[in-house]
């Protein structure tokens, strides 16, 4: 028998649940010896791993930031032949964003809301406040929030931006345990981060792992705008999207948004929103109903050593190289051409494009910055002021669901047997807006907005939200209502602003 027994631990990559809270500190990435007594091995466990740190700190102040969300929605199922498709499932993978593929004998019955999928969120605000995806809420009629310490909450929609995969919440709740934002800028490749969410519907589950990359680009879709991320090898999985990215303090670096798999499930390279990035988006959809956003202008390839050579650039090879300079914009007021390349921001290195984009999405229109260029092989500096996408330096505001005019109060059980209905809410309190300008008076009755039922405000407000953020539909709520006389009508409530 051999005088020493080898014995392998592993980390990083293992989901370690809070009710463990990262008791197995002994883990290492490589093989330790422990020396027998009597020629046995004893496993005798080590205080810390070999890089002598500890998670459970940031684990510890974490796990109750972090919800589990579940979405339901009416399925909208398409059959094709005798195969029944789930669209959750036709976009995100098998067993990803939704259900597992059901039968079509197993149709919800009555088109109710049925869970249709699952994700984390990060508590920011003591008062429920959360970020999320925006993919997690996308189409969702109902959220459901779970907290740490399993109370249950319904979420409203406050606001969304597809672009940045970013949601607001709201619960109705207080004295939450917000999570601490860190500087995303400050982290660093090879630094230790632990992704913090509800992969498989397992609540609190804590994994570890390094930054692989910063800036990394990676491409989402033709809608999303902003493809600047934190690469990470914590293992995420279906479920952890929405939830925390933080670093060895515990502090909020990431938000959790995608994985790079050929099967949907972990495969070694995870994807955060930085939270510099973050928190800005989220700040403006509390403060603006909508993320501003700062237009320079300009149409550009990145720099390498091909383009370079192609161009007699002997000064860099790498940077931001202008193709085209729009009329009337910023760039065009601050004098850069075509053929430059940007190489600084805000006296930030600019290497690539998802630097550039990042850079970009922490500033505002009518904000001032300092560009660094190259011209002829020479370095030079610029002044510029910002301007949004319609060209002037103002901050756009989205409409906002005080416009309608008016509250809505639930009906009580009479009331309901009364009209001989299920559900409604009544219109109270009504004053100048568009529900009045529609032909709409107090006590009309409300049963179905954009053919989904209602029963209180907050449905009502969720869907004028939905409405809203759609940029493929009219900006039209129809309403089918009861009238004070008791005659069902239908009436249509343009929500657009008369500038639109």
């Amino acid at each position: 028998m051999n005088m020493y027994k080898k014995i392998s631990l592993f980390m990083a990559t293992m989901a370690i649940t809070a009710s463990t809270a990262f008791a197995s500190n002994d883990e290492t990435m490589s093989d330790i010896y422990i020396m027998p007594q009597n020629n046995e091995a004893i496993a005798t466990p080590v205080a810390t791993n070999r890089y002598g740190l500890d998670f459970t700190k940031a684990a510890e102040s974490t796990i109750n930031s972090v919800v589990s969300i579940k979405v339901f929605a009416t399925r909208q199922q398409q059959f094709f032949g005798n195969d029944f498709i789930d669209p959750f499932e036709f976009f995100f993978g098998p067993g990803y964003g939704g259900q597992q593929r059901k039968q079509q004998q197993q149709q919800p019955k009555k088109s109710e809301p049925q869970h249709v999928g699952s994700g984390s969120g990060v508590i920011i605000s003591e008062d429920g406040y959360i970020v999320t995806n925006n993919h997690v809420v996308d189409g969702a009629e109902k959220l459901e929030v779970t907290l740490n310490d399993n109370r249950k909450f319904n979420a409203r929609v406050i606001g969304t931006d597809p672009n940045s995969d970013i949601a607001l919440l709201k619960i109705s709740a207080t004295k939450l345990t917000p999570i601490v934002f860190g500087n995303s800028d400050n982290v660093k490749v090879g630094e230790w981060v632990l992704a913090v969410g509800n992969p498989f519907g397992l609540n609190s589950t804590v994994t570890a792992g390094i930054v692989s990359a910063k800036a990394r680009g990676v491409s989402k879709g033709n809608n999303v705008g902003i493809e600047s991320f934190i690469q990470h090898d914590a293992a995420i999985n279906p479920g952890n999207s929405g939830g925390a990215l933080v670093n060895i303090d515990g502090e909020l670096i990431g938000i959790n948004t995608m994985i790079s798999s050929s099967t949907g499930n972990y495969a070694g390279h995870s994807f955060a929103i930085p939270s510099t990035v973050v928190n800005k988006i989220v700040t403006d959809i509390k403060q603006y109903g909508s993320v501003q956003r700062a237009v320079l202008g300009i149409q550009f390839v990145e720099l390498d050593a091909d383009k370079a050579k192609e161009e007699n650039i002997t000064a860099t090879n790498e940077g931001i190289y202008v193709n085209k300079v729009n009329d009337r914009s910023s760039a065009k007021e601050a004098g850069i051409k075509e053929g430059d390349v940007i190489v600084g921001l805000n006296g930030v290195t600019i290497k690539n494009g998802a630097q550039m984009l990042e850079e970009m999405s922490k500033l505002r229109p009518g904000d001032k910055a300092t560009i660094k260029y190259i011209r002829d092989n020479k370095t030079k500096t610029a002044n510029v002021t910002f301007k949004n996408d319609q060209g002037t330096t103002n901050i756009t505001k989205s409409s906002d669901f005080t416009s309608l005019g008016c509250a809505f109060l639930p009906l009580t059980a009479d009331e309901k047997e009364e009209l001989g209905i299920s559900n409604g809410v009544k219109v109270s309190g009504l004053k100048d807006g568009k529900f009045k300008a529609a032909g709409i008076t107090n006590d009309f009755v409300i049963t179905e907005i954009n053919s989904m039922r209602v029963n209180n405000q907050d449905e009502v407000e969720d869907i004028y939200n939905a409405i809203m953020r759609d940029k493929e539909s009219d900006k039209v709520m129809f309403i089918t209502g009861i009238k004070t006389n008791g005659k069902k009508t239908y009436i249509a409530v343009d929500l657009a602003d008369p500038e639109d």
